[in-house]
C-alpha cells in the first residue's frame, strides 16, 4: 500500500515532465507569420529616438501580422514589426517604446520595444516576443528562447515559449503560458527601464538611439 502511494505520485511527475519536454522542444512550431520584408530588412540603421506618432492616422494593431521568431533566432536585427501602426496606447500602458541598453545587471543587453494599442513587441538576442491583437495568430507570444538546446541530425530543437504581457499599474508583467505566474516585469524608473527576471536578476537600461555595432548580429541569451 505504501509502495503504491509512493509510486503513483512519481509516475504522475514523470508523465508531467515528459509532457513538458514535448511541449518545450518537440511540439510543432507555430507558423512563421512575421512579414518576410520585415525580417529581410535592416533594422540596425534606424534612429530609435524618432518614434512613430500614435495619433490613430495609420493601421491598428489588429491589422498587422504577428511577429514571431524564425527558426531558433533571427540572423540580423530586423525592421520594426509595428512600423505602420499608429493606434494610441490603451489606458494604463506606459510608453516604453524605443531602444534600450543594459547599464546595470546584464550590462550590454540591448532590446527594442514597440507598442501601439494593446500590442507590445520586444526584439532582442535573436528573438521576437509579440503580444496582443494581430491579423494572423493568437494574442500570446509563441516563439523560442533563441538558443539551440540539442540537435537530431541537422535539425535544431529550441526551447518554445509562450507568454502574455499585461499592464498592471505601470508594470508590464509577463505571465508564462498567458495564464501562469509572472516571470518577467518591465517598468520605468526615472529615465531608465527596469527589467526584473524570475531568477532574481535586475537589469537597468538607458535609452539609446542607434543599435551598437556589436549587436547587428544578435547575442544569444
Amino acid at each position: 500500500m505504501i509502495r503504491k502511494l509512493i509510486l503513483w505520485p512519481l509516475a504522475a511527475l514523470a508523465a508531467l515532465l515528459l509532457i513538458a519536454f514535448w511541449g518545450f522542444f518537440l511540439s510543432p512550431r507555430p507558423p512563421l507569420t512575421t512579414d518576410p520584408a520585415t525580417l529581410a530588412g535592416d533594422g540596425s540603421a534606424l534612429d530609435y529616438c524618432d518614434l512613430p506618432v500614435l495619433d490613430g492616422g495609420g493601421k491598428l494593431a489588429a491589422d498587422i501580422p504577428k511577429g514571431n521568431t524564425p527558426d531558433c533566432g533571427y540572423s540580423h536585427f530586423p525592421l520594426p514589426i509595428l512600423a505602420e501602426c499608429t493606434e494610441p496606447l490603451v489606458e494604463g500602458a506606459d510608453d516604453i517604446r524605443g531602444l534600450w541598453l543594459g547599464v546595470e545587471g546584464r550590462v550590454g543587453h540591448v532590446e527594442r520595444i514597440e507598442q501601439c494599442g494593446r500590442r507590445v513587441v520586444v526584439t532582442s538576442s535573436g528573438i521576437i516576443h509579440d503580444y496582443g491583437p494581430n491579423s494572423t495568430l493568437g494574442e500570446n507570444t509563441n516563439d523560442t528562447e533563441g538558443s539551440v538546446a540539442f540537435r537530431i541530425g541537422d535539425r535544431p530543437y529550441c526551447p518554445r515559449t509562450s507568454a502574455s504581457m499585461i499592464w498592471n499599474r505601470g508594470v508590464l508583467d509577463f505571465h508564462v503560458f498567458g495564464w501562469g505566474p509572472v516571470v518577467v516585469r518591465r517598468y520605468v524608473d526615472g529615465e531608465q527601464l527596469v527589467w526584473e527576471y524570475v531568477d532574481g536578476s535586475v537589469t537597468r537600461m538607458d535609452r539609446i538611439c542607434t543599435l551598437p555595432e556589436e549587436h547587428k548580429i544578435p547575442r544569444r541569451r
